[in-house]
């Protein structure tokens, strides 16, 4: 399963700065993790997971390693989205392709200015309301067409379910609503679908603020009024400081987390970033430890055990016999899979189970 983050905004909110920072953790990384950036704005960072480095530690005690075996957290891809300005959905500035792009992405991640700076010039951007309102705006307005091509074609015997599906969204999208916030039927959903609406994605709002309010207690503050303002949930805010990010990643690990701490963040802006990405998605990641590699796999919340087992090797979803499971809290207490099985902390799960964050797991394959 793919992860892609499409970062959107318009010019000179931070978009930029914030796709760099990431590009710059990449790079940091690259010592210990086998990421590259595949093209100028594309770059793929890992999941934070503290989880990985326990396992490895037991790993390397319970199979008389000399080394650490490598880790291989999951990965999210961000695209740096470029070219949105009013009018995009009609084509202005670099539209159709910031549009056709944003088509292939996961998650939007809307990045809006939260700063001032009067060095900056603003370039059509004014304040975060009504930044997010222009963006809003070009993406309903893109679907809109969509909509209304699919409309101008429907004839007489085709099913009636297409009809009412696009009417409905018509509707809505002339309120002002986008389609993830419309409530369809199944049915509905079915004809919807295949059009791949850009407002039906899953949306983070990143307010890019000033460094001197970055705080946890002002970001706290700053998520319940731009909430309110926006009247989106709280739940799709992140509060980062682009430019404190970008430096961030400079410092070593020791000096990142004392600068995170004295700012009373659990995590630096980048890593709230990409575990909202993968909470907005529904995702949760299973785990596996051995000599090979201890490794974490994304897969959708409600996943059955043979699908994830298709996520290792899709031989494995058909060849599936059992999966041997303990929690990530009993492997840990009990120091890996021998005090696993001795104290009846593992069990053997079948075709039925559904896997939940932080399993540890082998899988019993058929020959």
């Amino acid at each position: 399963m793919n992860l892609s983050v499409g970062i959107v905004g318009l010019p000179n909110v931070g978009k930029s700065t914030l796709f760099n920072a990431l590009l710059k953790k990449q790079l940091a990384l690259a010592a210990n993790y086998p990421f590259a950036t595949i093209e100028p704005n594309i770059g793929i960072v890992a999941v934070p997971d503290s989880r990985l480095n326990k396992l490895a530690q037991i790993t390397k005690e319970e199979e008389k390693m000399s080394s650490l075996p490598p880790l291989k957290p999951a990965t999210v891809k961000f695209v740096d989205i470029a070219g949105l300005v009013k009018g995009a959905a009609e084509g202005a500035g670099l539209g159709n392709k910031f549009l056709s792009h944003i088509r292939e992405v996961s998650v939007i991640c809307h990045v809006v200015r939260g700063f001032t700076d009067e060095n900056i010039i603003r370039e059509g951007s004014s304040d975060p309301e009504n930044d997010y309102a222009t963006i809003q705006t070009e993406l309903i307005l893109a679907d809109l067409t969509t909509a209304q091509n699919v409309q101008s074609r429907i004839k007489r015997n085709d099913d009636p379910m297409v009809k009412i599906a696009i009417d409905k969204l018509i509707d809505n999208l002339n309120a002002g609503i986008p389609a993830r916030e419309i409530k369809f039927s199944e049915e509905e959903l079915a004809v919807l679908t295949p059009l791949f609406l850009l407002t039906a994605k899953p949306e983070i709002l990143v307010l890019n603020v000033n460094e001197d309010e970055y705080t946890a207690e002002n970001a706290l503050k700053m998520i319940e009024h731009y909430a309110d303002m926006l009247q989106v949930s709280r739940e799709r805010i992140v509060v980062i400081c682009a430019k404190i990010e970008s430096e961030l990643v400079a410092l070593e690990e020791s000096e990142q987390h004392m600068y995170i701490a004295d700012l009373g963040f659990s995590g630096s802006g980048l890593e709230r970033l990409i575990r909202k990405a993968y909470e907005r998605l529904g995702l949760i990641s299973f785990l596996t430890c051995g000599e090979k590699e201890v490794k974490a796999w994304m897969i959708e919340k409600g996943s059955v055990a043979p699908d994830a087992a298709g996520v290792i090797h899709t031989d494995f979803t058909k060849k599936f016999i059992k999966a041997e499971v303990v929690s990530y809290a009993d492997f840990v207490a009990v120091n890996g899979w021998k005090g696993a099985r001795e104290h009846g902390k593992a069990r053997l799960e079948g075709k039925d189970y559904i896997m939940q964050d932080g399993d540890v797991v082998e899988f019993k394959i058929g020959a």
